[in-house]
């Protein structure tokens, strides 16, 4: 098909850049940079991927970094039923490739599920699979391979990010009754053991949690050595949510849409996480 050599020569280089991202440490990103703008879920929304990427102006600001996360399992569809959302995927890769330093893409549990095969249902549908079949309809018989790095991509991808600032970003938090049993050692390594990822590990309940109360909050920032949370998958009205004055939730898939535009290099008092939020 004509085209699918550059973009999974794109996909590829992505790939390569998540892996060497620099302040890398497994599957933890230590950011160096002077802001961070930061999305919520997206779940395939182009337009507001266009829109951020606009507000973030990479070029003109070589000490700004961008952080996305759940791009797929969106609702709009091909034709058949499949899913169009690895179009997302596809254009923050090609950001990557172009950004290979500021770039990153935080793992949600729409990743760690598509990546790991538990299924997803919504309305009657088998999300993991309507999404491995989009790129069959936009790729026709290369669908295959331009997947196979999707998978590549979900298994290197980091889990969390922390500034210098110390603020930590991570798709969600565990829950109370997991807390005790989470440790930072399971971003240690690169290739995640596949008890972390499972039902139960540290690395699922990262992602799987909704448990936002202050006193979870409080443990896990104990936990991870941070004093504040940037979070996404909980559906916000406005765009964004204070559950409580350390913790910053996003949202970045409906209207109102939101996220933040958050200083990296200085001290931060928790009033500012809601000055810095902007809607799209």
């Amino acid at each position: 098909m004509a085209g699918i050599e550059p973009r999974l020569q794109t996909l590829r280089r992505a790939l390569l850049a998540f892996r060497d991202t620099p302040g890398r440490s497994g599957r933890l990103v230590h950011l160096d940079a002077d802001e961070v703008l930061v999305t919520g879920d997206m779940h395939g929304n182009v337009e507001h991927f266009r829109a951020v990427l606009g507000h973030a102006d990479l070029a003109r600001h070589p000490r700004r970094h961008l952080v996305f996360q759940e791009l797929i399992h969106g609702p709009h569809r091909y034709p058949d039923g499949s899913d169009k959302s690895h179009q997302l995927v596809d254009v923050v890769c090609a950001v990557k490739a172009q950004f290979p330093r500021q770039v990153h893409y935080l793992v949600g549990n729409h990743e760690l599920a598509q990546g790991t095969g538990r299924n997803v249902m919504k309305y009657d549908n088998d999300l993991n699979a309507i999404f491995q079949a989009g790129p069959n309809v936009a790729y026709g018989g290369r669908g295959g391979e331009v997947y196979a790095l999707y998978m590549q991509l979900f298994a290197a991808i980091p889990f969390a990010l922390r500034t210098p600032n110390r603020i930590f970003f991570s798709h969600s938090l565990p829950s109370a009754g997991m807390l005790p049993g989470f440790s930072l050692s399971a971003l240690d390594i690169d290739t995640s053991l596949e008890a972390d990822l499972a039902p139960g590990g540290p690395l699922y309940s990262l992602v799987w949690g909704r448990d936002v109360r202050p006193d979870t909050l409080a443990g896990f920032l104990e936990k991870v050595d941070a004093d504040y949370l940037v979070s996404g998958h909980v559906p916000c009205e406005q765009g964004y949510d204070r559950p409580s004055e350390r913790h910053l939730i996003l949202d970045t898939q409906g209207h109102p849409a939101a996220f933040a535009l958050l200083p990296a290099n200085r001290p931060l008092e928790p009033d500012e996480l809601t000055a810095c939020v902007r809607l799209l």
